[in-house]
């Protein structure tokens, strides 16, 4: 516990408290979440956002990304189609409202999007407004110019998600089509047009301890609103196929540094949740306040009634406050 109130005091733990987090015995690791939950608890309550997205391309898309079953060097059997019509992407909205998603997401593959893509993504979203005046939209489409974040602001976007997905160190281990420095400029054009900034990682790619305490530090400089925590669900024809280094306790373990480094922010278990933290899912919402519901980019998720149970028995409560990019810097 002095670890929590270190943080809630307001200061930050140190290189070797963050790797003694990620070592941390498993016969301790109640202890670790308690002091987790103190600070969740602490800004959040109980507290949890619901996320769904929708994959409105799929496939199509030139970079090299190993973890990625819709890059170009992918031999994974996905679907594969051009980008959505209006109807369909406001269609998607209205089942996210259904299911209580206070945030959806709008995500298409590829490097970053062309005009006709933002046009579709622009008008989608000016109907999903007026149909949906409460819901936060978020985008994922890609690198952005600033002039793009600019015309996403302005159609009612809430949201951006662009993630640094691994450290500066790492990431060329990763994928050599784009730098770990055109994510940082994304994210810097979002925060500049006045969109709340999402950033996240993806857990289990052969990165060292060392290089995840990294990637939790680069996102609390980064300022990012709401971080999104994968952990690699490793999917055949991906040079990332076969990859399988992640236990449910060490995933526990790394929810708990990433709420100890970035205290007040959202921290959302995202993809690979099922298939990583297994019977250990619950345990998971003590540092984090956020999951996606429904199903992935090209996984599956779990069924959404599951998820409603999870929450009821643990005690939580659906979180539908909208979050502005305005609001968090009064």
């Amino acid at each position: 516990m002095d670890i929590a109130n270190q943080v809630l005091a307001g200061g930050e733990i140190t290189d070797e408290q963050a790797l003694a987090i990620l070592k941390c015995p498993d016969d301790e690791i109640l202890l670790l979440l308690h002091a987790a939950y103190k600070i969740r608890k602490h800004f959040y309550g109980n507290k949890v956002k619901l996320n769904m997205i929708i994959n409105t391309k799929s496939g199509l898309c030139p970079e090299n990304c190993g973890y990625c079953a819709q890059s170009i060097i992918s031999k994974a059997p996905i679907e594969k189609y051009a980008m959505m019509k209006k109807d369909e992407i406001v269609a998607g909205a209205s089942k996210a409202a259904r299911l209580n998603a206070g945030t959806y997401c709008i995500v298409a593959s590829g490097r970053g999007p062309v005009n006709r893509e933002m046009d579709i993504v622009v008008d989608s979203v000016k109907e999903i407004k007026l149909l949906h005046k409460e819901m936060t939209v978020c985008a994922c489409l890609g690198i952005l110019k600033p002039e793009q974040a600019l015309r996403l602001k302005k159609a009612g976007v809430d949201r951006y998600n662009h993630n640094i997905n691994t450290s500066s160190k790492h990431h060329e281990n990763i994928t050599t089509s784009h730098t770990y420095d055109e994510r940082v400029s994304t994210i810097g054009h979002v925060k500049d047009s006045g969109i709340s900034p999402c950033s996240g990682v993806i857990i289990g790619m052969k990165e060292s301890m060392e290089d995840v305490i990294d990637m939790a530090r680069s996102l609390k400089v980064l300022d990012a609103d709401s971080i999104p925590v994968n952990f690699l669900h490793a999917v055949d024809g991906t040079p990332l196929a076969g990859t399988n280094e992640l236990n449910p306790r060490y995933c526990l373990k790394v929810l708990c540094l990433f709420r100890l480094i970035n205290p007040t922010k959202e921290i959302r278990i995202s993809g690979g949740r099922e298939v990583n933290l297994r019977s250990l899912q619950p345990f998971g919402l003590y540092p984090a306040n956020s999951i996606f519901i429904g199903d992935y980019l090209t996984t599956e998720g779990q069924e959404s009634f599951s998820d409603k149970r999870m929450l009821e028995d643990m005690g939580f409560e659906v979180d539908f406050v909208q979050l502005n990019r305005e609001d968090l810097l009064v």
